[in-house]
């Protein structure tokens, strides 16, 4: 009974993965500027990997006839998505600090620069 509860929740968490892509590629065509593309494009990646991955995990360890390298199944998906999880942020990170210091992505109207240099800094 176990078993079948870890594939539901699994196939569930697949779905929401699901929809969380088709979100995050609506918003890459629709949202209007550099880093609210990235925005979408995170929420995507985070949405639409880590959590469909972890639903693949449940799957593995719900699934008996995969026998005993289901659990490596699982923990290759649950180690996949942390790594994911803590990576796609970093790099949305320093793609958006590089945009905005390569001077390509504008991000007027701004009410607070904190990374725009003041005059006399170095």
């Amino acid at each position: 009974m176990i078993d079948l509860a870890l594939v539901i929740v699994g196939l569930a968490l697949i779905a929401v993965g699901v929809f969380y892509d088709f979100v995050g590629a609506i918003g890459l065509l629709r949202l209007p500027n550099f880093f609210t593309r990235l925005h979408a494009a995170t929420a995507g990646a985070i949405g639409g990997a880590v959590v469909p991955m972890i639903g693949a995990a449940l799957v593995a360890l719900g699934a008996d006839y995969l026998g005993p390298p289901r659990f490596f199944l699982a923990g290759a998906a649950f180690a996949s998505s942390l790594l994911l999880m803590v990576l796609s942020q970093a790099g949305s990170h320093a793609i958006a600090r590089a945009a905005y210091l390569s001077g390509e992505a504008s991000v007027e109207p701004a009410l607070y620069d904190a990374l725009k240099k003041r005059e006399g800094e170095v």
